[in-house]
């Protein structure tokens, strides 16, 4: 592509977040994984008129790495940033020619913190722009982003960055997400925001913030770009969680995914005692069920996700009142998607031959989460994968803070070498299980680190239940298919991409 990127909305007049009509997409792409949800993804949804998502999450850290590797899409965008002195600096610290250079053994960003430096900042930033405004190139239609409540550090420095590129909607989940409406009003007017750190071992009157102000991480804009703060869709799994959304929020939220335990990726923990099925599975009951009749009372449009790839099930969520589906597995499978080739290609052909499984593994991640795991051979889902992997920590996207006894901060990881884990505080019954989802996620995507064997760290697949059905998107015979061939096949009896609604007002803001 040589398009330039297409500049944000304009703002109105008196430099508020500007009120354009917004119609709702029937369909909306997940946001998966650590670039999983890439670009080019995103773009090919968006451009058939649907909401395509980008994934957020280690968003700097795959800036570097894909410039380290010579990547000229992300070169040619980042050259267009607003900061051209920034974007000289990114370009001279990480870009490379195309195989000039090995994968490291270590990230080549710095590690979050509650004090992060201006450097990481900017670089978060940047990477969120960079990937937002490749989506919406070559298209005018809607690009959204996705992260996680439980890698809250460098949200805010995400967000300004999708901002700045004209991203539409921001999608929330593994958490509860109360302070990020009030941050995007912020943000939007080029201002100061904060955001509440749970910080472990800490005492109930501390508060610990992440801190982020855009005059000072950009001191020499001579003029600020006009923006508009985008839609926030939080993903829930209650009701109790939508309706604490709607009055605690610090903002306005504009409707809800209301994601099932069969999704891929971080599912809700089971409500009440959790007990586990013999596969070793937690098992969820009718209390985990939402109802629906419930969230349409609350008067804002919402999108079911978990198992609703299909046509059927596309017609099924809108005669329950929603608006349309959130679809990820499919996504997931397709050309476009930011999974390394052959491990797709793996993958498919497993699922066509009806040999694949999906695991909720209730130990997996760090974040304490159950987690869906593919079982797939030479991943990490493989046990002897990995138990043979060396324990390291140079990512560092889910370390969580904890206060030690002289009142300072420390960072740490269950997944991390347990020594480690443990001579910061942490329980060594934590440690038993944890996968490193940050490098795991990372290879997912062709951008593994090296191991100091001197092999590639193993990859680790997140998908939903469905994966075994994706074959159902296979046009005849074709053995490979597109965003496009998930688009046509969901959109069956369907004449258009987007409910002829504007969003709605929410009953329980109102009052």
């Amino acid at each position: 592509m040589t398009d330039t990127p297409t500049l944000p909305r304009s703002s109105s007049s008196n430099g508020a977040p500007a009120s354009t009509p917004r119609t709702n997409p029937i369909l909306i792409q997940g946001g998966m994984g650590v670039a999983l949800s890439s670009w080019r993804l995103a773009r090919a949804v968006a451009s058939q008129g649907h909401l395509g998502v980008v994934s957020g999450v280690a968003i700097g850290n795959v800036l570097a790495i894909r410039l380290r590797r010579g990547d000229e899409d992300s070169l040619r965008v980042l050259r267009t940033f607003p900061d051209p002195t920034v974007s000289r600096e990114i370009e001279e610290k990480y870009f490379r020619p195309a195989g000039t250079c090995a994968p490291q053994r270590s990230a080549l960003t710095e590690m979050w913190s509650l004090e992060p430096t201006r450097r990481n900042e900017r670089l978060t930033v940047a990477g969120a722009f960079v990937e937002v405004a490749l989506a919406r190139e070559g298209h005018g239609n809607a690009v959204g982003i996705n992260l996680l409540e439980k890698i809250a550090l460098p949200n805010l420095a995400s967000l300004y960055g999708a901002m700045l590129a004209g991203v539409d909607t921001v999608i929330m989940g593994a958490g509860i997400p109360l302070r990020i409406p009030g941050a995007l009003d912020a943000l939007s007017r080029h201002e100061k925001a904060s955001y509440p750190i749970h910080v472990h071992d800490a005492a109930k009157t501390d508060d610990f913030r992440i801190r982020f102000d855009p005059m000072a991480t950009f001191p020499d804009w001579t003029a600020r770009p006009a923006l508009v703060r985008p839609r926030f869709l939080p993903i829930v799994s209650s009701n109790a969680l939508a309706l604490a959304l709607l009055k605690r929020a610090d903002g306005k939220v504009d409707g809800f995914v209301i994601e099932a335990p069969t999704a891929g990726g971080h599912n809700a923990p089971p409500r009440g005692n959790v007990e586990l099925n013999q596969e070793g599975e937690p098992i969820y009951g009718p209390r985990d069920a939402v109802d629906l009749n419930k969230m349409k009372d609350l008067g804002l449009p919402f999108w079911l996700a978990g198992s609703r790839g299909n046509p059927d099930g596309l017609r099924q969520a809108q005669a329950l009142g929603a608006v349309g589906i959130q679809v990820g597995t499919a996504f997931a499978i397709c050309r476009e998607s930011g999974m390394e080739p052959t491990l797709r290609r793996r993958i498919l052909a497993e699922a066509r031959a009806g040999h694949m499984r999906v695991r909720t593994d209730p130990l997996a991640s760090p974040t304490g989460f159950p987690f869906k795991v593919a079982l797939v051979e030479g991943t990490v889902s493989d046990p002897a994968v990995m138990n043979a992997r060396e324990r390291v920590c140079n990512i560092g996207v889910l370390r969580e803070p904890f206060k030690r006894a002289d009142g300072s901060i420390g960072y740490r990881c269950a997944a991390e070498p347990v020594s480690q884990f443990v001579a910061k505080g942490g329980k060594l019954e934590d440690t038993v299980g944890r996968a490193c989802l940050c490098n795991g996620l990372t290879a997912t995507v062709g951008l593994a680190l090296a191991t100091r064997a001197g092999g590639l760290e193993p990859p680790i697949v997140t998908a939903g239940d469905d994966l075994r059905e994706v074959a159902q998107f296979l046009p005849p015979g074709q053995d490979d298919y597109s965003a496009a061939d998930v688009i046509s096949y969901l959109m069956r009896g369907h004449t258009t991409a987007a409910a002829d609604v504007p969003t709605a007002t929410s009953r329980v803001a109102a009052e």
